[in-house]
């Protein structure tokens, strides 16, 4: 084959490749997204949750969303209180979250508020169903509460409110494994 006919069969090859790719096609629309969950099913997911009522908010707190109920309520930083920063994908958060429940069935036990964060209300509900975590849980979808805290975006996060009104973040350990590591820690 000589160099001409080398070029022939190039350009025939092009050409063939430019009108197979401007070739109109029959594109049907794409059907539009599908919600992963109906919003009607956030109520069913919080019957199951069962999750105890939150406590009434107090003058200047921070605003959030009751999980139990789907009240806004706001959510004062007066202590004793320790508070648990979550989020469904959170593997640590899933194995603290049990033990925070326990520990605050104990008697005289510091009241204890999981804050989901990160993580859609109906998720979180969910999760908390298949844990069997009841504790009175908001809401954090503004990421205010966060915000004031000043809590690093690393979760678990869990901070305790002093009677006094300080607070300070839980760091050892990183990650409560026993209800007796969350009784020395609020001590």
């Amino acid at each position: 084959m000589n160099n001409r006919s080398r070029w022939l069969v190039l350009a025939l090859v092009l050409g063939i490749a430019g009108v197979v790719a401007l070739w109109p096609r029959d594109r049907s629309p794409e059907p539009p997204p599908t919600p992963t969950r109906p919003s009607q099913d956030v109520a069913a997911l919080r019957a199951q949750a069962q999750l105890r009522p939150c406590v009434p908010g107090g003058e200047g707190g921070v605003d959030v969303t009751c999980l139990g109920d789907g009240t806004r309520t706001a959510l004062a930083l007066k202590g004793p209180l320790l508070i648990n920063f979550w989020a469904t994908w959170c593997g640590p958060c899933q194995e603290e979250l049990p033990v925070l429940d326990s520990y605050a069935k104990q008697p005289g036990a510091v009241p204890v508020v999981p804050v989901l964060v990160d993580s859609r209300e109906a998720d979180g509900l969910e999760l908390l169903a298949r844990l069997g975590v009841r504790l009175p849980s908001v809401h954090d979808g503004a990421d205010a509460l966060r915000k004031q805290l000043k809590a690093p975006n690393s979760l678990p996060a869990t901070y305790f409110v002093g009677a006094d009104g300080s607070v300070r973040l839980i760091t050892d350990p990183p990650i409560f494994k026993a209800p007796e590591q969350v009784e020395k820690a609020v001590r």
